[in-house]
């Protein structure tokens, strides 16, 4: 499975079996934004950056980004969703697509 496209600051997660897209688009971010209750982009990188995200904030994360991918689920198929790898994985993936989204690929 790929990992998705670095240059369009995509990454990929599998769910129930099925691998998806996530992006961060502006509009993805500014829900994100809003639900995390972050005074800016700044503070809501800077809540992962430094390990001060919950698991609430990483499901926000990967839901925002699922949608900015075109996902239609809601917050509840993803909490009822099997991932691929785990917790782990899921917190990897929301790792690398804040890096995509916010860097050059490596």
């Amino acid at each position: 499975m790929g990992e998705g496209n670095p240059w369009a600051g995509e990454a990929a997660l599998v769910l129930d079996g099925r691998r998806h897209v996530l992006k961060l688009t502006l509009g993805a971010l500014a829900e994100l934004e809003a639900a995390m209750e972050a005074d800016s982009l700044v503070a809501l990188v800077d809540r992962f950056e430094t390990g001060a995200f919950t698991a609430r904030d990483l499901a926000r994360l990967l839901l925002a980004g699922l949608r900015g991918g075109g996902w239609a689920g809601d917050a509840a198929a993803l909490l009822s969703a099997e991932i691929e790898g785990g917790p782990v994985e899921a917190t990897r993936v929301a790792a690398t697509l804040l890096r995509r989204s916010f860097a050059l690929p490596e």
